[in-house]
């Protein structure tokens, strides 16, 4: 009767090992399962990179107004007739603030003797 057990059970886990460890089986089920959710995820990125390059493309394609918004921030291009103007939020130390006139303004005074 034992021995009976013994085999029995020995059919048992060799029945259950292509069902754990198979090709098909759970394991490997459960780790394509990870790598399929994983694969939508990238895809579900690229589609929507892919819908706003589709309307860049489309809006380039329709009218100047794109082309003329590249030309100005990424060239740098000007229309004939504009000035360029740039404001510096921090200047350097050491730097005198410059007016309209294109001349050094005047500095206030930086400490209380100086005023």
């Amino acid at each position: 009767m034992r021995l009976l057990t013994l085999i029995i059970a020995l059919l048992l886990v060799l029945i259950q090992y292509p069902l754990w460890l198979g090709k098909g089986g759970w394991l490997r089920t459960w780790e394509l399962e990870r790598h399929l959710e994983a694969q939508r995820q990238t895809n579900d990125e690229l589609r929507t990179r892919n819908v706003a390059l589709d309307a860049e493309v489309r809006d380039l394609k329709s009218g100047t107004a794109a082309i003329e918004e590249r030309a100005r921030y990424e060239l740098g291009m000007l229309k004939q007739g504009e000035a360029f103007v740039q404001i510096v939020d921090n200047p350097p130390a050491g730097t005198a603030p410059v007016n309209a006139a294109g001349q050094a303004a005047p500095r206030a005074p930086s400490t209380p003797a100086d005023r």
